[in-house]
């Protein structure tokens, strides 16, 4: 009894087993396929937006089709227009070209026509010279051949006093007229040239859109518009004058990097003293670089050619240069072209004379400043970069230092002074002013330890640049007191000379 309890309890179990498995697997089925449904909604929802999507980007592919298909047709339609406008413009001219073409044929045919009779008459004509001819035969008795001889003899004899004479005549017309003929020449040659005189000056205007920009120029406590005084050597005076910054200094050179320098640091924005010495470097090489082309362009301009790197590098340099009052290069150039106008007008050939034109001053534009006169140190560096022999000698003749042996010397000597304009002791006192602040600089520059030297404030001020490494701060104190008592016992200038001495210790590193 027991046992078939059992049996029945657990027949009881085994069936709710069944039937809970069969709930859950009815429930399971029912979730699945709610699931497939939602899917289905979602894939039918993604389905229709990218339909949506698809009509979007084919009705906006096929609007930029029709505007690129119009911007296509108003072009051909201008292209058909100009076509059009083209061929009523070549009927037109055929027909003018068909017109001119009708009134040659007209004009040759009446050519011909005079031609025709021009021949008859001339026949007529030789027909009566020669019955006339036959005529006077008869008179005279002689052939025409017999009369020619004897009037060719009678002309002989009458020539030959005639021309004795007129050579006599010739000569001394020469003699008296030689020396009006060469001025003559001389004034030819001035006129042909337009001479344009650049007056010298020692200072250049910075010209800024707002005053606001000269505070950031000068940089808290200065200290901008210092670095900028000590990396290119030229006073900056920072004054009252509106929109306006003025750069002093003797060497236009050093003006000219400054001038630069400040044009980019004003438009970059960025003006510290870092900052400030990469700019002047890279001003600096870029004028090295403009030198050059300058020299170049300058070479082509007068159609020379075959000039030594070197000298041509020379010949640029004389852009930044100025003496007794004229820009070097322009005075180069004018005597230059002076030169050959006097050459032709002589029967020499114009392109040597040209070539020692340019040539005769760049002994006053050496790297190297040896006490030589300009005149021969130019025939050297001539002589060195393999110039002809006729050319050194009229670069290193044309102020009388040695013998003038070519016809190329007193050429170039008189065009220079044509060109010179060297009279007046006001141009003289500028050349000597500028001499006094090289010598300033030089000075300095010859004790051990000085990096850099700047005559500044009209050479009232010399900043002496010295090496931290080099000297130390007792050594500067003592370098400042003998380098004002040199310029005491072996110059001459007016006023007072301030002499300072600058010693900076700098760190670098670099991030990486």
């Amino acid at each position: 009894m027991i046992v078939e309890t059992i049996i029945l309890v657990i027949v009881a179990l085994c069936v709710g087993v069944a039937v809970t498995m069969i709930a859950q697997k009815n429930m399971a089925h029912t979730a699945a396929k709610s699931i497939v449904e939602e899917a289905k909604k979602e894939a039918e929802v993604l389905k229709k937006n990218k339909l949506l999507e698809a009509k979007e980007e084919e009705l906006k592919i096929i609007s930029d089709a029709e505007k690129q298909a119009n911007q296509k047709m108003s072009r051909l339609q201008s292209q058909e227009a100009k076509l059009k406008q083209r061929e009523i413009q070549l009927n037109q001219q055929q027909s003018e070209n068909q017109r001119t073409k009708n009134e040659l044929e007209a004009t040759r045919v009446n050519l011909e026509t005079k031609i025709s009779q021009n021949e008859a008459k001339q026949e007529e004509l030789d027909k009566l010279i020669l019955s006339e001819r036959q005529e006077l035969e008869t008179i005279s008795g002689l052939s025409s051949d017999e009369a020619k001889e004897k009037l060719i003899e009678s002309l002989k004899d009458e020539a030959k006093t005639a021309a004795a004479s007129y050579i006599n005549d010739i000569m001394d017309e020469a003699k008296m007229t030689a020396n009006k003929e060469a001025k003559k020449i001389v004034v030819q040659s001035i006129q042909r040239v337009a001479t344009e005189t650049a007056i010298e000056n020692s200072v250049t205007i910075f010209h800024i859109d707002s005053d606001e920009i000269k505070g950031r120029i000068i940089g808290r406590e200065g200290r901008n518009i210092r670095a900028l005084e000590a990396a290119t050597g030229i006073e900056i005076i920072v004054d009252d004058t509106p929109e306006a910054i003025v750069l002093s200094g003797f060497d236009p050179v050093r003006r000219e990097i400054a001038r630069l320098a400040l044009h980019q640091l004003v438009a970059d924005g960025r003006i510290h003293p870092a900052r400030i010495e990469e700019v002047v470097a890279k001003v600096r090489k870029q004028i090295e670089e403009e030198i050059i082309e300058t020299g170049k362009r300058t070479a082509i301009d007068l159609g020379i050619h075959g000039l030594h790197p070197d000298l041509i590098r020379l010949v640029g340099k004389m852009k930044y240069r100025s003496s007794y009052g004229q820009n070097l290069l322009q005075h180069s150039r004018e005597t230059a072209n002076l030169c050959a106008i006097m050459a032709s007008e002589l029967g020499l050939n114009p392109k040597k004379a040209r070539r020692a034109g340019l040539l005769h001053d760049i002994g006053k534009v050496p790297d190297e400043e040896p006490e030589l006169p300009h005149a021969l140190l130019g025939m050297k560096l001539a002589e060195k970069y393999k110039e002809k022999p006729e050319i050194c000698n009229a670069i290193g003749a044309h102020h009388d230092e040695i013998e003038q042996t070519t016809l190329l010397a007193p050429i170039v000597q008189v065009c220079d002074a044509i060109s010179g304009a060297r009279p007046g002791a006001r141009r003289e006192i500028v050349e000597a002013y500028i001499k006094r602040l090289n010598d300033l600089e030089q000075l300095a520059l010859s004790y051990p330890g000085v990096i850099k030297t700047y005559a500044i404030q009209a050479g009232r001020e010399l900043r002496v640049i010295v090496g931290a490494d080099k000297i130390d701060d007792t050594e500067t104190e003592k370098l400042s007191a003998e380098i004002a008592k040199r310029i005491q016992d072996e110059m001459t200038y007016p006023g007072q000379v301030k002499i300072t001495v600058i010693r900076e210790t700098r760190s670098v590193s670099f991030a990486k």
